[in-house]
């Protein structure tokens, strides 16, 4: 654990060299949410009105949180670095190391995403009281379990953004099944709720990742209680245990290809 400690720790201290990069993508994030905010003026006649059961202050809150979530990741770049490693090499520099290569990703996303973390939740708030004028009904406590299951959301999707590059070990090309994923949680996780959707696909969706990387972070900070939270969190918990199993399985077989091809 130590050694992925200090692989986070060394990535957040890199960052901290180039910490005025971080301020760029405010401007992209800011006007995503003017457009957003200005849809859910035109949709909502009256700011109380509920609309399968959100107000429009919590619709506006309730995006912010998504693409908050979002814009944090940076999974494009997150999927080509992984993918990059595997077409030119580089990834069989860290087959012998003393830690797992699914690890140190997991690891030095983390620290990647730390400090971003840290200023789009900051940046994201005070957008939010601009646009709204008050926080959702939030206690310390609650507010606290909401930042876990948000930083478990981020996870939770570099392990999915990873177990996404790995398949380079055996296509071409992993970029579609990354723009797949990422139109996947754009448009049926970030602009809307589940609760937006026909019940059919509301019942495809509450198991679907979506539940556990924007859905339910969002849901909790607009709506909190504490049910939800046990329920969003074991899910977590499941995601990414079979998520990281994943990675390693995919990771195997593509260390064996290699060693299978004379890599």
């Amino acid at each position: 654990m130590k050694k992925y400690l200090f692989i986070a720790k060394s990535q957040i201290m890199s960052n901290m060299q180039y910490i005025t990069n971080i301020f760029g993508g405010f401007i992209g994030f800011t006007l995503i949410l003017i457009i957003l905010f200005n849809l859910y003026q035109y949709l909502y006649s009256d700011p109380n009105e509920l609309i399968n059961g959100y107000s429009m202050h919590q619709m506006i809150w309730y995006v912010i949180i998504t693409e908050l979530l979002w814009s944090i990741l940076g999974g494009s770049k997150m999927s080509k670095k992984i993918a990059n490693d595997v077409k030119s090499g580089n990834i069989t520099y860290n087959i012998n190391k003393p830690y797992s290569y699914v690890g140190y990703c997991l690891a030095s996303n983390i620290g990647d995403l730390f400090l971003k973390f840290i200023f789009y939740t900051i940046f994201g708030m005070v957008l939010g009281i601009f646009f709204v004028g008050h926080f959702p009904n939030l206690n310390i406590i609650s507010a606290l379990i909401v930042i876990v299951i948000s930083f478990l959301a981020l996870v939770i999707s570099i392990l999915f953004i990873t177990s996404i590059g790995l398949v380079s070990f055996f296509i071409e090309d992993a970029s579609p099944l990354y723009w797949l994923y990422s139109k996947f949680i754009l448009v049926l996780g970030t602009i809307f709720p589940i609760e937006f959707f026909p019940v059919f696909m509301q019942k495809i969706l509450i198991f679907s990742p979506i539940y556990v990387v924007s859905y339910g972070p969002a849901r909790l900070f607009v709506n909190f209680n504490y049910v939800d939270a046990i329920n969003i969190f074991c899910a977590q918990v499941i995601y990414i245990f079979a998520c990281y199993a994943l990675c390693s399985f995919i990771y195997g077989k593509g260390v064996k290809r290699i060693n299978v091809n004379g890599g």
